[in-house]
C-alpha cells in the first residue's frame, strides 16, 4: 500500500462514498467527527477503500478520550479498512485517555489485519527548522508505514521548507505524506506529490474541509494528474 500517491477523500459520512469515486484513490473516514463511527463502518458497502482516522482533541480532531483506540482497533478489523492513522504522539506513549487497548496493541491488530499505519504529527502553530522537520518525518516513517507531517505555513520559505523536506524525506527511502496549511502553503497539497508525498487529501464535501487550504476533491485531483 502507498507505493504511489494516493488522494483520499475525506468525509465523516460514509454515504458519500459514490460521490468521490470519480476523483479519489480512497475515502478517509473521520471517525471522530461522525455520529456513530462504527455503526457506519458496519454497514459500509462502497467501492473506495478506507483509510480510518479517530483524532483527538489535541491534535485537532474530536474524539473524547474513550475508547478512541478501541474503536479504531474494531475499525482495522473491517474488510474495507486497507490504512489507520496513528499520532505519532500516541505512539511514543502520550496518554490516550481510557482505553481496553494499548497502542502496541492496536498496531499488532492493524499488521495482522494487512492494514498499513500512517503515523500522523500535526504542527498548528507553525513549521519546524529543516532539522526538525527531517527528524519528525523520519520518525513518523519509521513508527508506521507513511509518515504524514502537516505543518502551518505563514510564508513561501515554510511552503519550501517542507517540500525540500519531503524530497530528502522521499530520497532517503521514507514513504511520507507531507502538506503545509493556511494559505501560504496551499499550493504544497498539489506540489508535493511531485517531491515523493504519498497520500493527498481533498474534503468530499468543500464546506465540509478538515483543514486550512484544501482544495476540493475534483481541482486536486486534477492539478496532481498534470504535475506527476
Amino acid at each position: 500500500m502507498f507505493d504511489r500517491f494516493h488522494l483520499a477523500a475525506s468525509t465523516d459520512d460514509l454515504d458519500d462514498e459514490p460521490t468521490a469515486r470519480e476523483h479519489a484513490d480512497l475515502v478517509e473516514f473521520r471517525m471522530d467527527l461522525a455520529d456513530d463511527p462504527l455503526a457506519a463502518l458496519a454497514a459500509y458497502d462502497g467501492e473506495l477503500p478506507l483509510l480510518v482516522t479517530n483524532r483527538p482533541r489535541w491534535e485537532g480532531g474530536e474524539t473524547e478520550p474513550y475508547r478512541r483506540l478501541d474503536d479504531l482497533a474494531e475499525a482495522v478489523a473491517h474488510e474495507a479498512v486497507v490504512a489507520v492513522d496513528v499520532e505519532l504522539a500516541t505512539l511514543r506513549g502520550r496518554p490516550t485517555g481510557t482505553n481496553d487497548v494499548e497502542p502496541a496493541t492496536l498496531l499488532a491488530r492493524a499488521r495482522d489485519a494487512g492494514v498499513s499505519v500512517v503515523a500522523s504529527v500535526h504542527d498548528f502553530d507553525g513549521t519546524p527548522e529543516p532539522t526538525a522537520l527531517d527528524e519528525l518525518l523520519r520518525a513518523a516513517a519509521t513508527a508506521g508505514d507513511v509518515g504524514k507531517l502537516a505543518v502551518t505555513a505563514d510564508s513561501r520559505r515554510d511552503a519550501l521548507a517542507l517540500l525540500s523536506a519531503t524530497h530528502r524525506a522521499s530520497s532517503r527511502g521514507d514513504r511520507v505524506a507531507t502538506m503545509a496549511m493556511g494559505e501560504a502553503g496551499a499550493h504544497t497539497r498539489a506540489v508535493a506529490p511531485v517531491y515523493g508525498s504519498r497520500i493527498g487529501y481533498a474534503p468530499v464535501r468543500p464546506e465540509a474541509a478538515t483543514a486550512p487550504g484544501q482544495y476540493p476533491l475534483a481541482k486536486l485531483r486534477e492539478l496532481v494528474d498534470d504535475l506527476v
